[in-house]
């Protein structure tokens, strides 16, 4: 039997996964500095096991950890803004004319209940818990497709453009169209892969269009204020 994780593991994939979290629902903002001392006292932890956790993000494209400066929530360019969406347009139509080849019962139901949520979440205002909604979607529609390399791919540009996203907003569409998501369950449920492949492709463009690629705002909350005060959404 493999070795049970240590307790100081388990508490670090906490940390990192409501980091994680935080950070796609855009509580915590792309620039903002993760000191060490302050999530210690926010989490209750360690400062080994923060760093344990902000390697993790760093991992991942989330953080950037800065030589004597400390870590830092990713900020990315706007060069690379442009280049996440066009990978995305590369690769997600035909990831999406491969999941409608595979696609199950069971499937269709996940694919439906984050709609759902996605759509509550959107019509509460939590606009942050939605992007994470349309990301998990994204990611989803992946795993469906059954290709582990893709869908690795495919996580990691999600995660990138949650902090694009949060640094180039424009319009509230930016999170999804309104039905874009719909019709492509739709595609998805009668098997039409070429359907789902077109629907993917203009959705992934309209996102992009969707973005102010000329500014970027500047976090406007304390690390502590982000990570403990209600989330009343952007």
């Amino acid at each position: 039997m493999p070795n049970a994780p240590k307790p100081e593991t388990s508490q670090a994939e906490t940390v990192a996964s409501e980091l994680t979290l935080a950070i796609h629902q855009h509580r915590v903002l792309p620039g903002t500095k993760l000191g060490e001392d302050d999530l210690a006292e926010i989490y209750g932890v360690s400062r080994t096991i923060i760093r344990a956790a902000l390697q993790s993000l760093a991992h991942h494209q989330l953080v950037e950890i800065r030589r004597n400066r400390g870590a830092f929530v990713a900020q990315p360019s706007i060069r690379e803004a442009h280049e996440v969406f066009e990978a995305r347009v590369l690769l997600e139509p035909g990831v999406a004319r491969r999941a409608a080849e595979r696609t199950k019962p069971d499937d269709l139901a996940l694919l439906q209940r984050h709609i759902q949520d996605e759509h509550a979440a959107l019509a509460s205002g939590d606009r942050g818990a939605a992007l994470h909604l349309s990301g998990l979607f994204h990611i989803e529609i992946a795993r469906i497709a059954d290709h582990e390399t893709l869908a690795g791919f495919v996580e990691i540009l999600i995660a990138r453009s949650s902090l694009i996203i949060a640094l180039y907003w424009r319009r509230e569409s930016a999170l999804c169209e309104k039905h874009a998501h719909h019709a492509l369950l739709e595609a998805l449920r009668s098997g039409d892969g070429v359907a789902a492949e077109e629907l993917m492709h203009s959705h992934l463009v309209d996102l992009h269009s969707a973005l102010d690629l000329r500014e970027r705002p500047k976090p406007a909350r304390s690390l502590k204020e982000a990570l403990t005060a209600p989330d009343t959404g952007l």
